[in-house]
């Protein structure tokens, strides 16, 4: 209760302040591209119930591809890129979190497919609503860069990125609380300032997917 009560009152007073922001993104991102100003895309969310993710629009929208990026993806706008790079673009999913379909902190909400292919994982993530971010979010707030440098990003996401996300998601579940999503929140808005330099190394809050360990060699020159 707690928790929903913080969710609550956070969520709106960032919702009102971020209004001239949205405002300013969404002219841009007419002027850049044609259609409309925010996406739509069902996510698998708490007690595997599907909810609709808002976020401002950073692709072009007849651009046919995968239901999630990969790196570099040639689908991606000029303002597509900025928004992406600063994290405007997730803003709108405060207004999920008013409505009760995310939390400010709790693992990322991800496409049904992918709580189908790692279902074990997500049957114990799923049983709390999903969230803006947490310490696997942290680790991976520039996957997109990642993602570049691997010679197999689809293979890497899938077997190194998303089981390290899973295992350092359900590892920060045992023991969360009030006091530890705020730590959270403080560390994700210092993740944002283009001057700080996250810790990419796995070490978030000492959580790490044992999982990731092992496979990430794979990927490593000299591994």
């Amino acid at each position: 209760m707690l928790k929903r009560s913080v969710d609550i009152a956070l969520a709106g007073l960032l919702l009102t302040f971020s209004v001239p922001l949205l405002l300013v993104a969404a002219i841009l991102i007419k002027l850049d591209s044609v259609g409309p100003v925010i996406f739509r895309q069902h996510r698998m969310g708490r007690n595997y119930k599907l909810f609709k993710l808002l976020k401002l629009r950073t692709m072009r929208s007849s651009c046919p591809g995968l239901a999630f990026t990969l790196g570099a993806d040639p689908r991606i706008t000029r303002v597509g890129q900025w928004l992406r790079r600063s994290k405007i673009d997730e803003l709108p999913q405060l207004w999920n979190v008013l409505r009760g379909e995310m939390s400010l902190v709790g693992p990322r909400p991800v496409i049904p497919e992918l709580t189908v292919e790692f279902k074990q994982g997500y049957d114990q993530l799923l049983q709390v609503r999903p969230g803006l971010t947490d310490p696997a979010t942290l680790k991976y707030c520039q996957e997109g860069r990642i993602l570049e440098m691997v010679p197999e990003p689809l293979k890497y996401f899938k077997s190194v990125a998303t089981p390290d996300k899973i295992g350092i998601s359900r590892a920060y579940m045992e023991h969360a609380g009030v006091w530890s999503d705020l730590g959270v929140m403080v560390r994700t808005a210092f993740a944002l300032i283009p001057s700080f330099k996250p810790d990419f190394s796995g070490q978030v809050f000492g959580l790490r997917s044992r999982t990731a360990d092992t496979l990430e060699r794979e990927f490593t020159p000299g591994g």
